[in-house]
């Protein structure tokens, strides 16, 4: 049995760690820390986990999180994970970040962030489907959620350098914002409307950038605007993909079932993929249209933002890291509708 902690637990991804975990055959959530809400219940602030999770936040030293802990997710603000990160890294105790802190090289990070980083090195980003290496670590970075999506729909095409330019477009819910309530979640604002923000600069552009430059590294023209719509959870990514030549559909569905045959959270879909089809669960939906008029495939994504997106993918990673199965605790499907 693992003993999980996980550092930052009030938030949105905390609360569906510890979701997701009540189901997971080897996991236990030993640690749920946070400093504002240290010695109250959490499922005072986590409701939803009430009679099932009966733990207090606590807010303990670093040594004794190692003492307590096979397995650490950190689940802070970005900019604060360098911070405690290196405090608790040893031989012993698996961490996952969910921040943005070690995505990037820590040049591109600084230059995205506008913060210095404390702690540079060199770590896996957590995409299970484009990095197998992740098995062999002890520390890994988890994907920002449009990353998730938007990657996995292009990253087939990307491998095959069959990509001359791609837009990416991605509809989110409202749960993406954090916990915090803002401008953009509140409900005046929100019900009956759709946002578009970050219309070229978007700080998880650059998370797309690296990964498809690993696949193609001649591969430079990505855009991507993303949108918040009236919904709690999911992403929703249409991208266009401009190819170099004419390709017909089963050459795209030849390339998307080599690269995701064996990838069990990844399902390719006959027609166009939904929302409430992967809502609450691990799940990565791709559908596509080929478009031969001027050399388009238009892929269709769809992730629940807060698993797949965030702590479903860092479950998966901890599988994968501890010799696991990568489906133990989440081969759940999803909520429709």
């Amino acid at each position: 049995m693992l003993d999980i902690g996980i550092i930052g637990a009030s938030g949105y991804t905390g609360g569906e760690l510890m979701r997701l975990l009540l189901s997971h055959p080897q996991a236990r959530v030993e640690l749920a820390t946070s400093r504002r809400l240290m010695g109250q219940k959490v499922s005072a602030t986590h409701t939803h986990l009430k009679d099932m999770v009966d733990i207090q936040f606590e807010n303990p030293d670093p040594y004794e999180i190692k003492d307590r802990c096979d397995v650490v997710f950190v689940a802070v603000p970005h900019g604060t994970a360098m911070n405690i990160v290196p405090k608790i890294l040893d031989d012993k105790v698996k961490v996952i970040d969910l921040s943005a802190d070690y995505r990037l090289k820590p040049a591109v990070f600084e230059d995205v962030y506008g913060i210095k980083h404390l702690d540079p090195r060199n770590v896996v980003y957590g995409m299970p489907e484009l990095h197998p290496e992740i098995k062999h670590e002890g520390f890994i970075a988890n994907p920002g959620c449009f990353p998730t999506g938007a990657t996995l729909a292009a990253a087939p095409l990307a491998q095959a350098s069959m990509i001359d330019s791609v837009v990416f477009d991605s509809k989110t819910g409202v749960s993406g914002a954090g916990i915090e309530p803002s401008q953009a979640s509140h409900y005046p604002n929100m019900a009956e409307n759709v946002q578009p923000y970050k219309l070229t600069k978007h700080r998880h552009l650059p998370e797309f950038t690296q990964e498809l430059q690993r696949l193609d590294k001649n591969l430079t023209n990505i855009s991507f605007t993303p949108h918040i719509i009236p919904s709690v959870r999911g992403i929703l990514t249409t991208a266009h993909i401009f190819t170099k030549g004419t390709l017909t559909k089963y050459d795209v569905m030849d390339l998307y079932t080599e690269m995701y045959q064996d990838k069990p959270f990844v399902r390719m879909m006959d027609g166009i993929p939904s929302l409430s089809a992967v809502k609450g669960s691990n799940f990565c939906d791709i559908g596509f249209e080929v478009d031969p008029r001027n050399n388009r495939v238009v892929v269709i994504s769809a992730i629940d933002n807060l698993v797949k997106g965030a702590s479903g993918q860092a479950i998966q990673n901890m599988n994968i890291m501890c010799g696991l199965d990568e489906t133990t605790g989440l081969w759940v499907p999803g909520i429709a509708p």
